[in-house]
């Protein structure tokens, strides 16, 4: 597999690639590709989080789950969909929250390319996905990869800011120093279950005031 990303996590994830997960991860991608399935995102946005957002600049870590499994939607940036695609229900309650915490109007791009841009790291915890078929890549591999990726930032940087929504996202709470880390938890930002604390979470203003209060430039929220 051709791992497109920044140098500096080339660096970083270096003795990743080699671990039997890995290999496991690529020969089911080559098993996929010789049946003909569709898988997403394409090839080279896989590692997208990783190109656009380097390591050395990583300051915030937003979770997600599996990359979206609908045509022309995944990019390899959690909740993020290209220009000119109709920002899915999550994104639009993420969008929700954002304009009752900030008073940031809705956006009519679901592409947060520039979240990425300013250092925070849009990672799904499974990297590819099946056409139409919602975690279907979530045994083969991934899993290790990117808690291998979420303890290295742990251990390598300090005074990172974890946004960790949903069940799922906040079982990888055991993989954080929470003593140099701000880890901030809600419900998810699903409609199935945004109205049991996503809403009203505040963690938009609240990850900024820790990044200034650290002498970190804050986040233009704004894509």
């Amino acid at each position: 597999m051709d791992v497109k990303m920044e140098a500096s996590w080339k660096k970083e994830l270096a003795t990743l690639f080699d671990q039997p997960y890995f290999s496991k991860i690529t020969a089911h991608l080559k098993t996929e590709k010789a049946l003909n399935s569709i898988i997403y995102p394409k090839g080279t946005l896989i590692f997208n989080a990783f190109e656009q957002t380097p390591f050395d600049q990583v300051k915030v870590v937003i979770l997600g789950q599996d990359p979206y499994h609908n045509p022309g939607q995944a990019m390899g940036l959690s909740f993020s969909v290209p220009d000119g695609v109709k920002p899915p229900p999550s994104l639009i309650n993420i969008y929700k929250e954002l304009n009752k915490d900030i008073g940031m109007p809705i956006p009519s791009t679901g592409n947060l390319t520039k979240w990425a841009k300013q250092g925070v790291l849009l990672l799904n915890a499974v990297l590819t996905v099946r056409a139409n078929e919602p975690a279907s890549h979530s045994k083969i591999g991934w899993m290790e990869f990117t808690d291998n990726v979420i303890k290295i930032i742990s251990n390598q940087k300090k005074e990172v800011v974890f946004l960790l929504w949903g069940n799922f996202a906040q079982q990888k709470k055991v993989l954080i120093d929470a003593t140099k880390h701000k880890i901030l938890k809600a419900a998810h930002p699903s409609p199935l279950s945004a109205h049991n604390g996503f809403f009203g979470c505040k963690h938009f203003s609240s990850t900024n005031l820790y990044l200034t209060e650290k002498n970190k430039n804050p986040i233009d929220w704004m894509p």
